[in-house]
């Protein structure tokens, strides 16, 4: 017949997992250690980069992105605010600000056009003519940075996916999958027909003409009716330029 450990095996057993409980919090705790070390150093090593390299970072578009993502695998944010070390050395913290109130302008006087719904690449398109004696300096990367600072000041823009396109959207409104899907669509021609959502989105014809009322109602679209062939065309400035729309 087998034995039970007795009291002493009891009190053994225990204080070994003690040991070896106490002997893994001080393993992690030199692990923890050590990394806090080694992300100092690197944050260390980013400021004097940052140093030798403040104007390529502030004039290089492309070399400003990439110390973005240095800045990010070491978790340090030169954009958190306008005030500190960050700031008063490389002066892009004012750089975003002055491209976020640049972009809430060029939202506001295009919304009667679109409203607000903004295709990502026109609107650094805006931007670059803006700032003519800076064009090319502005980049997408640029633009979804202080796109990302509004948000967070609870401005109501916000980034949205269709497609393969980046929408901008500078007024609460709110897109649901149909909404999206019509979106989509049209982004081959510029405009959709109820035909053509029907067909193409194995739609009813209810479906489809509520979708498209709402997306009316919200400003997004555009009625175009002077076609020989009779169909009202649905034109989504958001996904086609003026000059798009005014050749067909």
């Amino acid at each position: 017949m087998r034995r039970r450990p007795g009291i002493g095996g009891l009190q053994t057993a225990a204080t070994a997992r003690d040991q070896y409980r106490l002997l893994g919090e001080n393993v992690a705790k030199l692990r923890t250690d050590l990394m806090k070390e080694q992300l100092a150093t690197f944050r260390s090593q980013l400021e004097d980069f940052a140093r030798k390299h403040k104007n390529d970072i502030r004039k290089n578009p492309t070399f400003r992105a990439q110390f973005h993502e240095m800045c990010a695998k070491v978790g340090v944010d030169p954009l958190a605010s306008n005030k500190g070390f960050w700031a008063e050395l490389l002066g892009i913290g004012d750089f975003y600000y002055e491209l976020g109130v640049q972009i809430v302008e060029i939202c506001l006087n295009t919304r009667p056009h679109n409203g607000g719904l903004i295709n990502l690449q026109e609107l650094c398109d805006l931007l670059r003519q803006r700032r003519k004696g800076d064009r090319g300096a502005v980049t997408e990367d640029d633009c979804l940075r202080a796109i990302s600072k509004l948000k967070v000041m609870g401005s109501g823009f916000e980034v949205i996916s269709v497609g393969k396109k980046k929408l901008v959207r500078s007024v609460p409104t709110e897109l649901n999958k149909d909404h999206n899907a019509i979106l989509e669509l049209a982004q081959a021609q510029g405009f959709v027909t109820v035909d053509e959502v029907e067909r193409r989105l194995s739609w009813t014809t209810g479906r489809a003409i509520d979708a498209l009322d709402t997306l009316l109602e919200e400003g997004l679209a555009m009625i175009d009716d002077g076609h020989r062939d009779g169909k009202r065309r649905y034109w989504f400035p958001c996904v086609s330029s003026i000059s798009s729309a005014v050749g067909d």
